[in-house]
């Protein structure tokens, strides 16, 4: 899951991480209204959407008076802001951030992410900030600090010492990045985040080190624990689709392909989605049903299918275990009669029960097309949409 920076720098303040003076404002008057507060010019005025790359799409602006907030905050209000992070379609942009604006003498780079290949929790830091650490890490990427931690062990005094001397930092500075990266450190573990980064974190002209951006991503697996977070979530920055998947635990992701798929397995959804590929289609979602689905799930997730206007074919490819193919066999007839299927849709079954789902597909008087295999299934899936 995903929060917006001002949301972010909310819990950077609670770990006593230093920020910029600043508010969310909902409207232009509310953005001049916290501008007046901040006590002087310039203020920053920062869109406010679930994507990075907003200064490069014209999403960060400078204001030097109350008149130019008033400008700014009204072209930035309700504008649909497109960068290399939203796609083309852009996204519409609600509220911005009214920060102070501050005397920038150096921008570094700070993040905190899981390595799954060491088991650990990786600190990366780099005098690069500012930039794509993307960019930086194909063209540059000695720039790049990586310090690994165990968090069996937790974090010790020698790794933020590695971070600060990477970063070229003494003295003053240098204790201040001692005690960011302990405090970013802790709100990591505490909140079971998969991403924590700063970009720019940077060094003013009085020598003081603040978070000019944040970015926090929260693994959804253990939002159960953090109720205080959920109430973050914004769903007007997720896909419809996959919000209203997410009510029946159904793991969907919408794509941007014509090929509707329901399958039964994250590593077979992503196999399956390959050979629709490979067919020459392109698959318009991934819909892992789960091992465990029932009829209902089932019906919720091919109701979903069938709302994306893109979808001009459905592949249905189940290996029936813990999900028996006669389960989800009564699922799809539930779910055809009553949204109406108005797209062709090929069933591939083999598992628990295979033949019992095909009577109760071949007997329910739907327009449904069989398949020997998953090859045999894609290349008519893939007929089809063309």
């Amino acid at each position: 899951m995903k929060i917006h920076e001002y949301q972010a720098k909310q819990l950077f303040k609670q770990y006593a991480v230093p920020i910029p003076e600043g508010q969310v404002a909902f409207d232009v008057e509310q953005a001049k209204q916290i501008a007046a507060g901040l006590g002087g010019f310039p203020v920053v005025v920062k869109a406010q959407i679930h994507a990075g790359g907003r200064g490069k799409g014209g999403g960060v602006k400078l204001a030097h008076s109350l008149d130019e907030v008033e400008q700014v905050a009204g072209q930035l209000i309700g504008m649909n802001l497109v960068t290399h992070q939203t796609g083309p379609e852009g996204r519409l942009v609600r509220k911005v951030l009214v920060e102070q604006g501050l005397q920038i003498e150096k921008e570094l780079y700070f993040s905190l992410v899981p390595d799954r290949a060491t088991a650990k929790v990786v600190i990366m830091a780099s005098r690069a900030g500012g930039m794509d650490i993307e960019e930086v890490a194909e063209k540059t990427p000695e720039q790049i600090v990586k310090v690994y931690v165990d968090p069996l062990v937790g974090l010790q005094a020698h790794h933020c010492r590695q971070v600060a001397f990477g970063l070229g930092l003494t003295g003053a500075l240098m204790k201040a990045m001692t005690q960011l990266t302990t405090q970013l450190f802790r709100l990591f573990v505490d909140y079971d985040c998969s991403l924590v980064e700063i970009n720019p974190l940077v060094i003013t002209a009085d020598q003081q080190l603040l978070a000019l951006d944040a970015k926090i991503n929260f693994d959804d697996n253990a939002l159960f624990r953090h109720k205080d977070i959920v109430e973050l979530r914004d769903l007007d920055e997720e896909d419809p689709l996959e919000v209203e998947a997410s009510k029946y635990n159904l793991n969907y992701i919408n794509l941007d392909g014509n090929v509707g798929n329901m399958v039964n397995g994250a590593g077979l959804a992503m196999a399956t989605m390959d050979i629709i590929k490979l067919a020459g289609a392109e698959p318009a979602n991934f819909l892992d049903v789960g091992g465990g689905a029932d009829a209902e799930m089932v019906e919720n997730g091919f109701r979903i299918i069938l709302s994306d206007e893109n979808v001009k074919g459905i592949l249905i490819n189940i290996f029936g275990g813990i999900l028996r193919c006669d389960v989800l066999a009564e699922g799809v007839v539930k779910a055809a009669r009553k949204t109406g299927i108005n797209v062709p849709v090929v069933v591939r079954m083999e598992g628990t029960n295979v033949e019992e789902g095909r009577r109760i597909l071949a007997e329910s008087g739907l327009n449904l097309i069989s398949a020997t295999d998953l090859k045999d299934a894609a290349a008519k899936v893939a007929e089809i949409v063309k």
